[in-house]
């Protein structure tokens, strides 16, 4: 560190040294023991001026070293030996800006093993039935009966189905984490927000032999189409979780704190094991179906939660699983 390359020193400095010899100058006219009295005086606080002067600086030359060496990725400088007034103010707030960004980028790192972690799963979710779909299309090539041919037709149909439906899910799901979905505020009869939610599951759910049982009344404030999204998403997993000539129950009401939808199979219900991770992204419960993404109930949860919103999942103690979604009126 040089003191007097600084031009702040400088000009301080040199203020101290005209006014010390203004002051001697007129002490010589005055007496000559005051002359040297004034001029041992100035000398003595200038002198005190330089060392205080160059304490300060030393201290602000560490400070942003320091700094300099946090930048660098340092993750063990020490801000809290710093205790001369002002500049222990600012070490500390310095101080605290350091674990903030620390944080940052430890959150930064868990994004970015959360991503690659994403990518291999939508990668491998991908990858398997476009390997099936290769598979059809070469068999498809083939001199084959044209009721064969109908089935594989039939099964490619499925497949590219199943992958639409993933793409579609993936890329709402990273609307949502990247907070560009407006969700409407809308009051709306909990009857038409069921009806809307089990309308594309009806016919598969007839084809199985299974009744859906709608029993609600109230009102319900949120986005319709997204909320009726996400309680499809809970609907249809009951309905795959349920063996034909199942049953699915689906009770809403409201009170005053909430609009409560409870969604309940008489299925096999769901493994103790899962319950933690159910609505977790990829997670495929001990259950599962082959064709399962693991995506689905993620979605939902997402939906309800950006809509001051709770999913619970649970079984229920006469068999089968029981989901209860509530919307609150107010914070939570």
């Amino acid at each position: 560190m040089k003191l007097f390359r600084n031009p702040e020193v400088i000009r301080s400095l040199a203020v101290q040294l005209t006014a010390a010899a203004v002051f001697t100058l007129i002490a010589y006219f005055i007496d000559l023991r005051f002359c040297y009295l004034t001029a041992a005086m100035s000398v003595c606080f200038i002198t005190i001026s330089l060392i205080t002067t160059y304490k300060r600086y030393k201290a602000i030359y560490l400070l942003s070293s320091d700094i300099d060496r946090i930048l660098h990725g340092d993750a063990h400088v020490n801000l809290s030996s710093y205790s001369e007034g002002e500049l222990a103010v600012l070490s500390s707030e310095i101080y605290k800006m350091t674990i903030r960004l620390r944080e940052q980028s430890d959150n930064l790192k868990k994004d970015k093993v959360f991503l690659a972690d994403s990518i291999a799963d939508i990668s491998h979710q991908i990858r398997t039935p476009l390997t099936s779909i290769n598979l059809l299309i070469s068999l498809l090539k083939d001199d084959i009966s044209e009721e064969k041919r109908a089935k594989l037709s039939h099964e490619l149909y499925e497949l590219l189905s199943r992958i639409e439906w993933l793409i579609t899910t993936l890329l709402k799901i990273s609307k949502i984490d990247a907070g560009t979905v407006n969700f409407k505020s809308e009051t709306i009869p909990l009857q038409t927000l069921i009806d809307k939610s089990a309308a594309p599951l009806l016919i598969p759910a007839e084809l199985r032999s299974q009744e859906i049982r709608i029993n609600c009344n109230g009102y319900f404030t949120g986005d319709l189409a997204w909320s009726s999204e996400a309680l499809c998403n809970i609907i249809k997993n009951c309905t795959e979780h349920t063996p034909n000539g199942g049953i699915i129950e689906i009770e809403g009401k409201e009170t005053s704190i909430f609009s409560e939808i409870i969604i309940k199979d008489n299925g096999k219900g769901i493994a103790e094991e899962d319950l933690a991770n159910i609505f977790k992204r990829f997670y495929k419960g001990k259950n599962s179906d082959t064709k399962s993404f693991g995506i689905g109930l993620n979605l939902a949860r997402m939906i309800i939660t950006e809509q001051n919103g709770t999913v619970k999942a649970e079984n229920n103690p006469e068999g089968g699983a029981k989901f209860t979604v509530r919307f609150y009126k107010g914070t939570v």
